[in-house]
């Protein structure tokens, strides 16, 4: 009939799923690089047709950064970027804490030289990407570099349980002012898991999440 649109066809469940997460991962790139701010409103309707996508992809990526903690639900119809409370961050670190320092225990034990080769190239590109400068940038390689170390630890329920804190995890290693110290902690925790010195590597990820935990809560959180 004229001047009447037929329905676009259903997606089938993988092109909605993938549609679905390339929405989910541009807006958390976006909150974590900070063109989208704590008190930003979304809308469903102009993110439908920023990405070019219906609002069914766009409402299931909202509801999974809401889980995440990157977006609020104010209301029904309003939603908006989360801010990071100084408890939120503290819990973050919490888990870190008590997560990494497991990973990177087992990752000693369990090493194998191909993993330590992938390891050896992650920290090649951190240190590129430290030389660069760029936080977007930094924050990719470093957490690529701790996220093989979890992997390396051939842990599956640590894996699953570290990587929905992964963009987080991404957005905490942005508060860093000074890169340098970080790659350097980073050359020598992986020396240690290469050495396969468990207490030792253990003791460093200990030393790293605390020292940090003190830069990113000074950076977010004092005048």
């Amino acid at each position: 009939m004229t001047g009447t649109r037929e329905a676009d066809p259903a997606p089938s469940a993988a092109t909605g799923g993938w549609l679905r997460d390339r929405v989910c991962e541009g807006l958390r790139d976006r909150i974590i690089t900070g063109r989208l701010k704590p008190g930003d409103r979304l809308v469903e309707r102009d993110v439908a047709e920023d990405f070019g996508v219906s609002r069914v992809p766009v409402r299931e990526a909202i509801r999974i950064l809401i889980g995440e903690g990157f977006l609020q639900a104010v209301s029904q119809r309003r939603i908006v970027v989360r801010e990071m409370s100084r408890q939120d961050v503290e819990n973050l670190f919490d888990m870190r804490e008590a997560l990494e320092v497991l990973a990177v225990r087992r990752a000693s034990e369990r090493r194998t030289p191909a993993e330590l080769s992938t390891l050896a190239r992650l920290l090649d590109e951190a240190r590129a990407a430290t030389d660069a400068g760029g936080p977007e940038r930094l924050s990719r390689a470093n957490a690529g570099f701790h996220a093989q170390i979890v992997r390396m630890s051939r842990n599956e329920l640590l894996v699953t349980s570290l990587e929905s804190l992964e963009g987080r995890l991404r957005w905490l290693f942005q508060q860093v002012d000074d890169p340098e110290p970080l790659w350097e902690e980073h050359r020598l925790l992986y020396e240690a898991i290469g050495a396969g010195d468990a207490d030792a590597a253990a003791k460093l990820a200990l030393h790293h999440v605390r020292y940090y935990r003190a830069v990113a809560l000074r950076l977010l959180f004092e005048d």
